[in-house]
């Protein structure tokens, strides 16, 4: 069985080595470069990814542009700066190809100290409250690993095309009846600096995106 597992990907030619050297046999990398100045796009066809342009910058742009481009009945999402260890994502899609769940969100762990800086992690906290309160799923984290069916994925109709996408897919995914839970998953020091949780002004930009989409879809 194959996997896609779409890398939403700005700038990431520090990580991409790394991460797309543990991809697991059978998981096949789907980048798409959205506007990088450096080398990402070319490092990840050298190393045999499949590359996709998404040209409108946005976290939810990208996402959806190699949801599109992706192929396989399964696929994957998460972050290509090396925060996360995709030798892990067998884990997170196993409840979905054994029929278990729908949608499974990888819940993370930080493995070092300082590796999710208290502003990004008091504000992931509080959505994830609000989307369990709203959802009844058992959910701690809006973890970027996440694993769900494709062609369900696309008939979602996800229209956020910014920080807002994650939490969009959750929201629409628990309307549409879909069983939804999580799975630990190490969370590691990224290599470069996160444009969403390494600045305070990042982490109030994303989280006013998923307030935005939670109003939006009251």
């Amino acid at each position: 069985m194959t996997v896609d597992v779409i890398l939403p990907c700005l700038n990431e030619e520090a990580a991409l080595g790394w991460v797309l050297g543990r991809m697991p046999a059978g998981y096949r990398p789907v980048v798409v470069d959205n506007g990088s100045t450096d080398r990402s796009a070319e490092v990840a066809r050298e190393l045999g990814a499949h590359v996709v342009h998404e040209p409108r910058r946005g976290f939810g742009a990208a996402c959806h542009a190699g949801l599109l481009a992706a192929t396989a009945d399964v696929v994957c999402f998460m972050d290509a700066d090396a925060s996360l260890d995709p030798r892990q994502l067998p884990a997170v899609v196993a409840p979905v190809t054994g029929g278990h769940a729908d949608l499974v969100l990888g819940a993370r762990r930080p493995r070092t100290v300082g590796v999710w800086p208290w502003h990004a992690r008091l504000g992931n906290a509080v959505l994830a409250r609000i989307l369990r309160r709203r959802t009844g799923a058992p959910l701690h984290d809006l973890g970027p690993m996440r694993a769900a069916g494709r062609e369900r994925l696309l008939a979602l109709g996800l229209a956020d095309r910014r920080f807002g996408y994650p939490c969009e897919m959750v929201l629409r995914a628990a309307a549409a009846g879909w069983r939804i839970t999580e799975t630990e998953v190490d969370y590691l020091p990224r290599t470069g600096r996160s444009k969403v949780t390494g600045t305070v002004r990042g982490t109030l930009q994303a989280v006013s995106d998923m307030r935005r989409v939670m109003a939006e879809l009251g």
